[in-house]
């Protein structure tokens, strides 16, 4: 009966059923078999009001789409090139900071690559960079910023994490420290490819001007507050998370609606349903796979898997090595949110039991969601950027390679190095 329940529910998710909905009839299904009352489903999702950090993601969402709205980015872009654009590969370096920058706010690597590709691509190749090179780093840099606060992944992993109730926990504010070192880190090894790019060439740099550095720092003299304001905020003791978000989103509109009047009020609502349409589809996900998680947990999955697991994997490096590649297949099938309302329940149990922190599986798990952005058959980024730019899907595949060779030497030393991560958190 299982089995052929689990084949129906395959068949419905690639028929293109609606995944909470998929997720939804199993746990109805698992719960009828084993005579459960049904009303523990409707108790979970209820549940989600009880959390308030889940407040953070709306109103980051909400922030981030804003931005993406206003001139922002392009204030953003000129005060980094500016400042760093007269280095040896300075402009690529400028563009993967603000990708990663405005990923981590906006939550969407599709949103960066609409909202900065236009910008960033042509002056790429007006700078002579080659132009394979320049489409594949928009299109990479989408996601890069993934590991940055305060990136929703990051939050939603959190959240997911802490539903388990293990015996380390996993506090928000502990992910986005644990973040930063890997993030840079990333940012920095894709900035050497830029440089090795210029490599027996002549790529005109722009010169250093203070009187434009000056400028460029007045113009964005309102957005530079705001990383400052948020992280400040929440690692003084300030804010919580939440509180966070909503200074966050508070601040953004107060900026770019009523000082710089970029976005009229006219445009709000449309502003206001898109970014909801994101949080929506995260929040209903989350509470068919929290309902879920405590079926799972309840029927003892996830220690019968560890037992199977360690029959046939002794140690944790070995462990490791075939969960990044279990991730890296499962980041081409699934989105990352649906990927973490899912699978973080069966892998973080069996990853504690080989003595994984749980905050550095957090990182690890990210870290193999922004390669999966790039790699077919389901990258979403591949998809953006071919209509964005309009390139078939094969010459942008191409593009990208180096830096997927990149980043998966990256994963290798997040994955292998746990002081990368830990270390700026209290163990």
């Amino acid at each position: 009966m299982m089995i052929l329940l689990g084949i129906a529910l395959i068949v419905l998710a690639l028929l293109g059923a609606p995944l909470f909905a998929v997720i939804a009839a199993g746990v109805l299904a698992n719960f009828w078999l084993e005579g459960t009352d049904l009303t523990v489903i409707p108790i979970e999702v209820y549940s989600l009001a009880e959390k308030p950090v889940l407040l953070a993601i709306p109103l980051f969402t909400f922030a981030g789409y804003l931005l993406a709205e206003s001139r922002a980015p392009q204030r953003l872009v000129r005060i980094t090139n500016a400042w760093f654009g007269w280095m040896p590969g300075g402009l690529a370096a400028v563009a993967l900071a603000m990708c990663a920058m405005f990923t981590a706010f906006t939550g969407a690597s599709g949103v960066t690559i609409v909202a900065l590709g236009g910008l960033l691509y042509p002056a790429l190749k007006q700078a002579g960079y080659p132009e394979r090179y320049s489409l594949g780093l928009v299109t990479t840099s989408g996601s890069i910023g993934l590991l940055f606060a305060p990136s929703l992944p990051l939050i939603l992993y959190g959240v997911v994490a802490q539903q388990l109730e293990l015996k380390q926990q996993v506090a928000i504010s502990d992910l986005f420290l644990a973040g930063i070192l890997p993030g840079l880190l990333i940012v920095v090894m894709l900035s050497l490819l830029g440089l090795w790019q210029r490599r027996g060439q002549h790529v005109p740099r722009a010169p250093f001007s203070l009187h434009e550095g000056w400028a460029a720092l007045r113009d964005a003299a309102w957005e530079l507050p705001l990383p400052i304001v948020v992280l400040g905020g929440i690692y003084s003791g300030y804010f919580a998370v939440s509180e966070a978000a909503a200074v966050t989103a508070t601040y953004v509109f107060i900026v770019e609606v009523l000082i710089r009047r970029e976005i009229g009020f006219s445009a709000l609502p449309d502003i206001m349903r898109e970014s909801m349409v994101l949080v929506g589809a995260i929040l209903i996900v989350l509470g068919m796979s929290l309902a879920s998680t405590n079926y799972l947990v309840d029927a003892g999955v996830p220690a019968r898997l560890f037992d199977y697991i360690r029959s046939h994997v002794q140690d944790a490096l070995g462990f490791l090595l075939l969960l990044n590649i279990f991730l890296l297949v499962l980041g081409m099938m699934l989105d990352i949110f649906s990927a973490l309302v899912i699978m973080v329940p069966l892998i973080l149990p069996i990853a504690v039991g080989y003595k994984i922190h749980p905050v550095h599986l957090g990182i690890i798990f990210l870290a193999n969601m922004e390669i999966a952005y790039l790699m077919p058959p389901m990258g979403m980024n591949l998809f953006i950027a071919m209509y964005r730019f309009d390139r078939p899907m094969l010459e942008i595949f191409r593009a990208v390679l180096p830096f997927v060779a990149i980043l998966v030497v990256c994963v290798l030393i997040i994955t292998y190095w746990p002081a990368l991560s830990l270390a700026l958190i209290k163990n």
